[in-house]
């Protein structure tokens, strides 16, 4: 995999706040808390361990800009370290960017989209075949149409609605966290299980119908504050999901499952929640069988506004002492057929998935067996144990 190192970048890399976070090798042996300034990397980490403890603080946006911190290099060779193979340990043991986050939770809004809301249908309606989609989506293109962005959640057009598909037969729970009250909030994988820029993402062996799913990912504090926001990729296992909603762990927490990077942006002066609210995302998918799918998905069309998905999840209900990152949703389900007519799409080992926005920059990673990739070793404890030893707790 080979990708241009100022492509993962912001446009606007001069003034973008950059927080992430750097597997450092011996004698550090340990992850480390870096803000990139002009293009060079700063281990900020003995100013804030995690950057949990950073997106606590009241002066976070002065620490990036302002703290002292070890000199590690230009972004561009970091990123460029990034992109080793996980086969090739020798590269594979030295810097590298990981996820930017730690210790928070990873949490998933679902159907957030009208198109996504429609995929999922289908895969329920479909039982996981790839092959009954296509009928599958026809008819239920037919009966509901394609207007269901015009609806907002648990308004009265949206309970009338839901009260003509119940008469049709054609209610779904897709369609309850679609169009009723309640997002749909679940836990997408464990604290720092995420991987980062570069690293492979992984498939459930037995998934034979699947996608990525390009998302914005926000950063939110343990006061339920936004404090800035990423990219993600929620890889999606259509088939054991459409079986049955009851699988929806499984599907959704296996190795490798989320990726999300390759910094967060801080919220300041010019990058906010309603620069989200603008933002669209590009979706690229090449495969070694030179297939390629393109898509774009655009957050003025999602139908629960950031903030009020970031109530639902945090509040006095639920509670983050450790902060979370909260992924948006997706309006962009490929159905482009890859293998067969009426099949749609499902990855193929070896697929090169890029999500980027101009702000942002790009989170490039490659599609591998979840049993394959490098396995997740290093947890809460060992993080906590590393930071002790460099004296930084």
């Amino acid at each position: 995999m080979r990708t241009d190192p100022a492509s993962c970048l912001p446009d606007d890399l001069d003034h973008a706040l950059l927080i992430g976070r750097v597997w450092r090798p011996a004698p550090v042996d340990g992850p480390a808390v870096v803000v990139v300034r002009g293009g060079q990397v700063f281990d900020i980490t003995r100013t804030v361990p995690t950057t949990a403890d950073l997106f606590d603080r009241a002066d976070a946006v002065q620490i990036a800009r302002d703290a002292q911190g070890e000199a590690l290099g230009p972004v561009a060779a970091l990123i460029e370290a990034s992109f080793a193979s996980s086969s090739d340990q020798a590269a594979h043991a030295g810097p590298r960017l990981l996820a930017p986050c730690d210790v928070q939770a990873i949490k998933a809004c679902g159907v957030t989209f009208a198109v996504s809301l429609l995929e999922r249908v289908i895969e329920e309606q479909a039982g996981g075949d790839a092959a009954k989609a296509l009928e599958v989506r026809r008819t239920i293109t037919e009966l509901i149409g394609t207007d269901l962005a015009k609806i907002k959640p648990g308004s009265d057009a949206a309970m009338k609605l839901k009260a003509e598909l119940e008469r049709r037969g054609a209610w779904s729970q897709y369609m309850e966290v679609g169009i009723g009250p309640d997002a749909e909030v679940f836990s997408k994988s464990q604290p720092m299980s995420a991987v980062g820029l570069g690293a492979d993402v992984g498939l459930y062996p037995t998934s034979v119908w699947n996608n990525p799913e390009p998302e914005i990912v926000l950063a939110v504090n343990s006061a339920g504050a936004i404090v800035g926001a990423t990219l993600g990729n929620d890889v999606n296992l259509r088939d054991i999901e459409g079986r049955s909603a009851l699988l929806l762990g499984k599907a959704k927490d296996n190795n490798g499952s989320c990726a999300i990077g390759p910094f967060v942006r801080l919220f300041d002066e010019r990058f906010t929640l309603d620069t989200v609210r603008a933002a669209s995302l590009s979706l690229r998918i090449e495969g070694t069988d030179e297939f390629v799918l393109e898509g774009v998905s655009h957050m003025r069309e999602i139908s629960r506004d950031p903030a009020d998905l970031v109530a639902q999840t945090c509040g006095a209900h639920h509670q983050y002492p450790d902060g979370f990152m909260l992924f948006l949703g997706t309006m962009f389900s490929p159905i482009k057929d890859r293998d067969a007519t009426g099949a749609g799409f499902t990855h193929h080992l070896g697929d090169v998935v890029t999500i980027a926005t101009p702000l942002l920059g790009a989170l490039v990673n490659t599609v591998q067996l979840s049993t394959e990739i490098t396995p997740w070793t290093f947890g809460v404890r060992a993080l906590y144990q590393s930071l002790a030893k460099r004296g930084l707790l």
